[in-house]
């Protein structure tokens, strides 16, 4: 089956590490696990995947994503608490963009209870794990059902 849509999932800091950083938080998948269950899931949806624990090269990735994708799946780890640059970077693209945390921000510590990112998302998932992906997906799939 040929994709019809394309979508770039975009992972910050330290987020190299699931299935071994926290697993009590984070569980015991890694995302390279998850993300086949995905692709698999989605034959008609093009996943393309980026990791990065630096900054710079998040930016990068949005900036290149934001104008060769149909959207942007981010999940910016610590920095979308901190960076105003990745938070302009996905301000800055055309593309719609959904933002995922794993964890429930909200029962965590005061400084994750915000984002900067989230006033350029479309949306947020937050707290339901990697499931949080799946969940963009589909919503980026119901998009372009309504859209026809």
């Amino acid at each position: 089956m040929t994709p019809n849509l394309r979508l770039a999932i975009i992972n910050g800091a330290n987020l190299n590490l699931l299935g071994r950083r926290e697993p009590e938080i984070y569980g015991t998948v890694s995302f390279e696990e998850y993300l086949s269950v995905l692709r698999r899931s989605y034959p008609a949806v093009q996943i393309d995947y980026y990791q990065s624990n630096i900054e710079g090269e998040l930016v990068d990735f949005i900036q290149k994503a934001g104008f060769e994708a149909d959207g942007i799946i981010i999940n910016a780890g610590g920095y979308s608490h901190t960076s105003v640059v990745i938070a302009d970077a996905v301000k800055s693209v055309p593309v719609r963009c959904v933002e995922v945390h794993i964890s429930n921000l909200f029962e965590r510590e005061p400084i994750r209870h915000s984002s900067l990112l989230a006033a350029y998302a479309e949306g947020s998932v937050i707290g339901l794990g990697l499931d949080g992906y799946r969940l963009a997906v589909e919503w980026f799939v119901a998009q372009r059902d309504i859209a026809g």
